[in-house]
């Protein structure tokens, strides 16, 4: 077998641990992995998508068993998810992703000082009350697909930001991750069918695609009980500095 599987096994296991218990960092921490052993943007975030089909589904089914999920927002938040996810996917095979990456950055930055600031004086979650997930699912999807990551940090932190209750918007968001994948993943295979993405280097990387699936999968269950059973102001306090490193470390790379 080949040694990549057990290595991206290893980075699946530790990132849905992340993205499962926090909401966030699946997708960023895997595409960081395979864009430092020199994968292109396009075929990093391909990978990361087509393994998110599956870790999502057993997030998403494990949040759903700890009663994390708010069905109506996570309907308005996966249809936006579609939409954006399918349009970056088809803007990632015709321009070059980095970009928007500042964007990203930014808007990470800030979240992650407002969910810091919340957690800091205690804040109690509010009743959701924005009447409109379905933009933020639309923004949330698109920088997904450019970055090969972004769902998480742009869904999960903006819920939070604005008072939602934290497990609420990790479980939610989790859940709806793997609409956006199959959507994404689905515009990527069209792309490659009709002949709009060169797909270099693709073919290569099953065996990275099948241990970031494996690991994924297993780490899936433990997190959605870390979200269930986290005291609510250490789970702020997790995730807002856990987006502020990201932006962070996005942040240097960048510049």
């Amino acid at each position: 077998m080949d040694p990549n599987f057990w290595l991206f096994a290893a980075v699946g296991f530790v990132a849905q641990l992340v993205d499962g218990a926090l909401g966030m960092a699946f997708g960023v921490i895997s595409t960081s992995v395979l864009l430092s052993l020199g994968v292109s943007p396009a075929n990093a975030s391909a990978v990361v998508h087509g393994a998110k089909v599956f870790t999502g589904a057993a997030s998403g089914a494990s949040h759903i068993f700890y009663k994390n999920v708010d069905w109506r927002l996570l309907a308005l938040l996966a249809g936006g998810g579609v939409l954006g996810g399918t349009l970056g996917a088809y803007v990632l095979t015709s321009v070059p992703g980095e970009a928007v990456k500042p964007y990203v950055v930014g808007w990470l930055g800030l979240m992650g000082l407002i969910i810091l600031y919340r957690a800091w004086r205690q804040t109690r979650p509010k009743v959701f009350s924005w009447r409109s997930p379905f933009p933020l699912g639309l923004v949330g999807g698109f920088f997904d697909a450019i970055g090969g990551g972004g769902w998480g940090p742009v869904v999960t932190s903006s819920l939070m930001g604005i008072g939602a209750d934290p497990r609420k918007a990790i479980g939610t968001t989790n859940t709806a991750e793997m609409f956006v994948a199959i959507a994404t993943s689905a515009a990527f295979l069209v792309a490659l069918l009709t002949g709009h993405w060169d797909t270099e280097g693709l073919s290569g990387l099953a065996w990275q695609l099948g241990g970031l699936i494996a690991g994924g999968v297993v780490a899936a269950p433990l997190a959605g009980w870390m979200t269930k059973v986290l005291p609510l102001r250490m789970l702020t306090w997790f995730v807002g500095v856990l987006v502020v490193g990201l932006a962070i470390w996005q942040g240097v790379g960048l510049f």
